[in-house]
C-alpha cells in the first residue's frame, strides 16, 4: 500500500469520518484487531488534541495520513496541521500513581497514546506541525 491520505476541517464533529477513514485503511491490509483498536484510540485522542486547541478559537484543517511498510509491517499514521506550534512529546507523562484528584490537567491523552503506539515523533517543520505515530503489527 503507498499512502492515502484524508484532508477534513478540523472539528470534534468531523472525528468520526477521521475514524471511519483510518479503519477502513486498516480493514482492507487486514490489520490485526488488537492493532486496529489500539491505532483509532490513538488516533481519536490526537484528532481531537487538533479540533480543540490547533486553530482555537478559529478553526483549520488536518490532514491525516496513512502508510504501510516494511517487513514486520508497521502502519503510520501522521497528522499535519497549520495549528498553532505545540509539541506533545514535551510535556512531561502523568504520575498515573498518583489518585486522578492529585494528577494535573491534561498529559494523559499523550500519555496514553505514547504507550499504545511503537513511536511516536513530532516535529514542527515548514510552517506545519507533524505528529507521526507508528504501530508494528504482529501477527
Amino acid at each position: 500500500m503507498t499512502g492515502k491520505e484524508l484532508k477534513i476541517e478540523a472539528k470534534a464533529e468531523n472525528l468520526q469520518t477521521v475514524l471511519s477513514f483510518i479503519e477502513q485503511v486498516l480493514d482492507a491490509v487486514s490489520c490485526p484487531p488488537r492493532a486496529q483498536m489500539q491505532i483509532t484510540v490513538a488516533a481519536e485522542e490526537v484528532f481531537v488534541n487538533i479540533a480543540s486547541y490547533a486553530y482555537a478559537p478559529e478553526t483549520g484543517t488536518a490532514t491525516v495520513r496513512l502508510e504501510l511498510s516494511g517487513e514486520p509491517q508497521t502502519v503510520t499514521v501522521t497528522f499535519i496541521d497549520t495549528g498553532i506550534p505545540f509539541d506533545p512529546l514535551k510535556k512531561a507523562d502523568p504520575d498515573v500513581t498518583l489518585p486522578a484528584e492529585e494528577r494535573g490537567i491534561g498529559g494523559l491523552g499523550i500519555f496514553m497514546t505514547k504507550k499504545l503506539m511503537d513511536d511516536v515523533r513530532y516535529e514542527y517543520r515548514d510552517g506545519k506541525n507533524v505528529l507521526t505515530l507508528k504501530k508494528n503489527l504482529q501477527v
